[in-house]
């Protein structure tokens, strides 16, 4: 258990103030191009940002995206960011759940319905985890917390990196099969950092699973997370995968034609026009985390809120702009996507 803790802090660390960003690699969200509405025949007044999510109501398209647990530092930020979440209106994930499950002492860093009681709040669990759990298992973590779903996190890459990390990633197809069709509440499958390809996306449907979180490439890069950590072998691996992955912007187109319920687009999104683009690329609502958590450790409660307030205000003029009174006429508004994206999505083929 005092492993876990001791990594916990240190991804706590490193994601505040490391060195672990993407840095070749963006999220390619600059290759979209809203198209400018020059009569947009909106007031700003009458714009509406919310959307229905598994069954709530976000007042906007916000996941104050899955961070930590299993520290008193992450019982701190986990009640601070969930209690912003409750009061905006916003979903909010939990950090992988993996440390309650070793040490049930830690469920109160996890614990944040006492100050969210009415938010839309995602549990999580690692798939190679999830694979070694029955089904009542799984159903009772969630409810632990009081989660509305069950994220199921994918981090091949991080694990391989991670110095005692999981090795076997097989039955993980299986058990979101099995837990999709027999938990009472929804299954998400998130990546860690690296995004789903259009393949996965194929894959995942065939599964039965209906709800994902792209957390694709271009923001904070778990490889390199872990490579901070790592020594030998491990380290010079985690420098050379520091760039693996599918870009946030080209996993949400990717993974929009598969027919999914929900998509949370994760993964290197720092503002608002970012949260429009993901939503017009036919994201359901865009997760934040890295810089949620770095508004709140530089300026407490009250920096993540004026973060949070600067970013509904990027968004809805995003929305002014392109002529888009609700996030679907967002989604159908008119956009060109250029560069690196568009060949993403022109080569993206069944497999």
């Amino acid at each position: 258990m005092g492993d876990i803790s001791s990594r916990k802090v240190d991804h706590l660390d490193l994601c505040t103030t490391g060195d672990v960003a993407f840095k070749s690699t963006s999220t390619l969200f600059e290759c979209v191009r809203l198209v400018h509405d020059a009569l947009p025949e909106l007031a700003i007044d009458e714009l509406d940002t919310s959307v229905k999510v598994l069954g709530k109501v976000l007042r906007a398209p916000i996941l104050i995206a899955a961070m930590t647990g299993g520290t008193e530092r992450a019982e701190r930020i986990n009640r601070e960011l969930a209690s912003i979440a409750e009061e905006r209106g916003y979903a909010f994930g939990l950090g992988s759940q993996r440390a309650m499950m070793k040490n049930p002492g830690t469920k109160d860093t996890y614990a944040v319905r006492g100050v969210a009681p009415t938010a839309l709040l995602l549990g999580n669990i690692g798939g190679v985890q999830a694979a070694q759990m029955t089904t009542d298992a799984a159903r009772e973590l969630a409810e632990a917390v009081g989660a509305d779903a069950l994220c199921l996190h994918l981090n091949p890459a991080q694990e391989v990196v991670q110095a005692g990390g999981d090795r076997d990633f097989r039955g993980v197809v299986e058990t979101l099969t099995r837990l999709t069709r027999e938990l009472p509440i929804p299954v998400i499958a998130k990546e860690t950092g690296c995004g789903l390809s259009g393949s996965v996306a194929r894959r995942l449907t065939a599964a039965g699973v209906r709800h994902v979180d792209v957390s694709g490439a271009g923001g904070t890069s778990w490889v390199a997370v872990e490579a901070e950590r790592a020594q030998g072998t491990q380290r010079i691996i985690g420098d050379r995968f520091r760039e693996w992955g599918v870009p946030t912007a080209a996993s949400v187109a990717l993974v929009a034609k598969a027919g999914f319920r929900t998509i949370f687009a994760t993964g290197g999104i720092m503002n608002g026009v970012d949260v429009a683009k993901a939503v017009a690329l036919g994201a359901t609502a865009a997760g934040m985390a890295r810089p949620a958590l770095q508004a709140f450790e530089a300026g407490g409660r009250e920096g993540a809120v004026r973060f949070f307030e600067q970013t509904e205000a990027e968004l809805r003029t995003a929305m002014l702009l392109t002529g888009s009174r609700t996030l679907t006429d967002l989604a159908r508004a008119p956009r060109i996507v250029v560069g690196e994206l568009s060949e993403w999505i022109r080569q993206d083929a069944p497999a």
